[in-house]
């Protein structure tokens, strides 16, 4: 079971760590993903474990947990944190000015008036200033030495140690100062005073607020993406009941009810139009401006909008199982998961506090033993003084955050830029592998190809072209054969009526128009009919080489003409192809055609490599071959594709696929354009380089700053390096690498760029294997109504001896069976039938 939970109180990268490894010791754990950009966690535990359990546990560890809400978009459009940073900010800057000039001024002469004068005023005046701000900045200190109480130190616990020991190392001294003042020993008080750092108490945390104010903001700007597909979900919708409208909340809206979408409205759910015209703007969903036309029988899909025309609908679907409620939580679901690379990350940010917090006390010592001839030398300042600010410095200089952010807000803003091409990936862990793809295997049919016969030659024989496509579409709309459909549909002109129609499997159909006998049949069929020419044989072998289907058509005993039909190749494809190369990764391309038609296709579409006569039980055992070449995609649209679609090192779903293989794919192209698995490959490269900038700079950060502030540069000037000044550097570390993932917002991945030799396959060692694990079975079920039936369904077919799995669909109403054998359908259809439902 997974579970996804809201978490409370973390702030950086060692808080995450901290939760992590508090839940993984929960018993009956299996796997936990803490997001710190999301504040949430992803945990997959047995399903007899109280979720309460793994509340404790983060609780113990110093931090809140609980069972994030089905109000998602409440929780990400909530910007109460930036809110409450800015009036945190606010208050702390206008207290910090005063503060800041007073502290300088004192020590540097600036014009400061009778103040000058008085030390023990000017310390009491500084004394107050920086304890309000460390009231106001109390956020830092409970969480600071809570986790310090639970042994889970975190960055909080450093801006708390830093400007704690700032103010009560002063406020020590100002006693000493008042006890001087008593004994009239006004040169101590005077050398003491300078040694006072108020203003660092003060200044630290305003400072770190200031940081994490633009933190929250950029991080605000990550989100962009998701906050812009929710703002998409429908609200409302208006159901037909009692034949009256009835406007209800769009959740409200199930399976069967009638609802009504009029010009400028949101289709609320996924549906099916029963009545009426419109033109629907798809582009929330495909990305494509233009609108699509609508009529009788046509589906419809939630979040897009009806630009005209009232459209009367069936609901298909409830609002949260709609393909883009999907989408969301895909979207969702790759935020929550983490890439292999933030690994080294993780681990070092689970020992980074307690590590830093050591070398800064070493670094105290070290200053306090050897520092003494050095410090000398710097006036007024004591060897105290300057230890401490030393240590105060690499405690707040040092930055966890960055380590924890470089991962997630790029593959959040990653996550976006896909999902706005109309490119989902379902883990950041794809978003990484994509990047590493050596082979792209492409399924011919619905990936290369539209997946759905048109016509491509029309030959007329002695005959008028016009008149025979007016006999030809006559005759085959009465067929619902998809080649019949493809010259039906071919054009839309008036009909002779047909008489006598009949349909003859594995040869064609025939009728009577006005009076005369007319055939469309296959080569074979047509021969034994009428007399044709060599060349007109010749002709039709011809076009079957390339992949077409040759109808020949005979009128009143003489042949008229030919119409092949075929399934044509998508408009993108060899673009696509071409660019696949360019990146440097090689396709191949899987065929059930013979050799002579797969060698044509691919020549068409500019692949050397194919494999043709390949069964679908055939392509897991491809893709497993390839794999020992190197990192395979596969992309494939139908239930046969689903099985090496989950064996491929990347699966990629055409979107407009079954829902079988976008289950089983990793990446899902919503558009069903393949350049779009190009810009896939593109993104996750792009983003991939963006964490490891990310990465390499929060690293080089802390190991160029952290000596810095422990005065290893002192002899260059640097050893007046102030606490402040690190609170700065900290808080710009973090913005830094948050700004750097929003730059793959600008990253176009339509852009022409460097081409990359792509890589050799070895044909010769990958042999096509029937792979037995495959085998499947789609059977029709009536009288299904709720999950319930589903479900009984699911089990009458796995009573069945030899079936491995079995999955409804309420929509389609059928049931898809699997084995890892053959299946016995009949034994298959009684079960389901015994079980109450009508089966065939």
């Amino acid at each position: 079971m997974k579970e996804k939970f809201n978490i409370e109180g973390m702030t950086c990268a060692a808080c995450q760590a901290h939760v992590d490894k508090a839940v993984r010791k929960v018993e009956g754990v299996k796997n936990v993903s803490v997001n710190l950009l999301t504040n949430s966690m992803v945990v997959d535990f047995e399903d007899n474990l109280d979720v309460n359990k793994i509340n404790e546990a983060v609780d113990k560890a110093g931090y809140k947990s609980y069972l994030a809400n089905k109000q998602k978009e409440e929780k990400i459009d909530d910007n109460k944190e930036l809110k409450g940073l800015i009036k945190r900010l606010i208050y702390s800057s206008v207290l910090l000015v005063p503060l800041f000039y007073i502290g300088m001024a004192y020590m540097n002469g600036w014009p400061l008036g009778d103040l000058a004068k008085n030390p023990l005023l000017v310390g009491i005046i500084m004394m107050f200033l920086s304890l309000v701000i460390m009231i106001i900045n109390k956020a830092f200190f409970i969480s600071g030495f809570k986790s310090s109480i639970h042994l889970s130190f975190n960055m909080d616990t450093l801006v708390a140690l830093g400007s704690g020991v700032a103010f009560i190392y002063s406020f020590i001294l100002y006693l000493i100062m008042l006890h001087d003042a008593n004994m009239m020993n006004m040169d101590a008080v005077m050398r003491l005073s300078m040694n006072i750092s108020f203003e660092t108490a003060g200044m630290v945390p305003t400072l770190i607020t200031i940081g994490k104010t633009l933190e929250a903001y950029s991080k605000g700007k990550t989100t962009n993406a998701l906050k812009a597909l929710l703002k998409l979900k429908p609200k409302k919708a208006t159901i037909i009941k009692d034949d009256q409208e009835i406007e209800v909340d769009a959740n409200a809206v199930n399976v069967g009810d009638i609802f009504i979408v009029k010009p400028g409205e949101a289709i609320p759910v996924d549906g099916v139009v029963i009545s009426g015209y419109g033109a629907v703007d798809e582009q929330a969903l495909t990305g494509e401006s233009l609108p699509v036309d609508k009529g009788d029988g046509d589906n419809v899909f939630s979040a897009t909008i009806n630009q005209n025309g009232v459209l009367k609908c069936k609901a298909l679907k409830k609002l949260e199982d709609t393909t883009f409620s999907q989408i969301i939580k895909m979207v969702e679901d790759a935020n929550a998961t983490k890439a292999k690379i933030s690994k080294i990350a993780d681990k070092v940010a689970g020992v980074f506090v307690p590590v830093v917090i050591g070398i800064a006390l070493v670094t105290f010592t070290l200053w306090m033993i050897l520092g003494g001839s050095f410090v000398e030398g710097l006036g007024n300042t004591t060897l105290l003084s300057y230890s401490i600010e030393r240590a105060i410095s690499l405690l707040v200089i040092s930055c966890p955050c960055a380590l924890g952010l470089a991962t997630p807000v790029a593959i959040m803003v990653g996550s976006g830029k896909g999902a706005r091409n109309g490119i989902l990936f379902k883990s950041a862990e794809i978003l990484e592998e994509a990047d590493k793809v050596d082979y792209v295997l492409l399924d011919k049919t619905g990936t290369i190809t539209k997946g759905k016969p048109e016509v491509t030659d029309i030959i007329e024989i002695d005959y008028d072209k016009e008149e025979l496509l007016k006999l030809a579409i006559s005759l085959e709309n009465n067929s619902s054969h998809p080649l019949a459909k493809a010259i039906s549909g071919y054009k839309d002109i008036d009909k002779y009526e047909v008489s006598e129609f009949v349909s003859l499997p594995g040869k064609g159909v025939a009728g009577v128009i006005n009076k005369k006998r007319i055939y469309g049949m296959n080569l074979k069929s047509a021969s034994e009919l009428t007399s044709i020419s060599n060349e007109y044989q010749a002709l039709g072998d011809e076009l079957s080489k390339k992949g077409k289907t040759p109808m020949y058509f005979i009128y009143d005993d003489k042949l008229i003409g030919i119409i092949a039909v075929a399934d044509v190749i998508k408009e993108d494809s060899i673009e696509a192809i071409k660019e696949m190369k360019n990146v440097g990764v090689t396709p191949i391309m899987l065929t059930g055609d013979n050799k002579n038609t797969a060698a044509y296709i691919a020549s068409l579409v500019g692949i050397d490599n194919y494999i043709s006569d390949v069964l679908p039980d055939g392509k897991m055992s491809i893709v497993k071959e390839l794999k020992k070449q190197g990192k395979v995609m596969m992309i494939g649209d139908g239930i046969n594709d689903a099985v090496a679609l989950s064996e491929a090192n990347v699966g990629v779903a055409i979107g407009a696929g079954t829902d079988v293989a976008i289950d089983s794919a990793e990446i899902v192209l919503i558009k069903s354009s393949l350049m779009d698995a190009v810009r896939a490959i593109k993104i996750s490269r792009y983003t991939l380089l963006n964490i490891k900038e990310n990465l390499f700079w929060a690293f080089f950060y802390n190991l160029i700053m952290i000596p810095i502030a422990a005065g290893a540069l002192s002899g260059i000037g640097l050893a007046k390096l102030k606490p402040w000044y690190g609170a700065l550097a900290m808080s710009l570390s973090s913005v830094t690498v948050v700004l750097n993932a929003l730059r793959i917002n600008l990253f176009n991945p339509d852009k022409k760029r460097k081409k990359r030799a792509y890589k050799n396959v070895d044909m010769t060692n990958i042999k096509i294997e029937e792979e037995k694990s495959m085998k499947s079975l789609v059977i029709e079920v009536e009288g299904m109504m709720c999950m319930h039936c589903a479900k009984r369904v699911e089990d009458a077919c796995k009573s069945v001896t030899g079936v491995e799995d079995a999955k409804v669909s309420l929509d389609d109403k059928n049931v898809t069976v699997t084995s890892n054998g053959e299946i016995d359908k009949e034994a298959v259809v009684k079960a389901i039938i015994e079980a109450g439902y009508e089966a065939k």
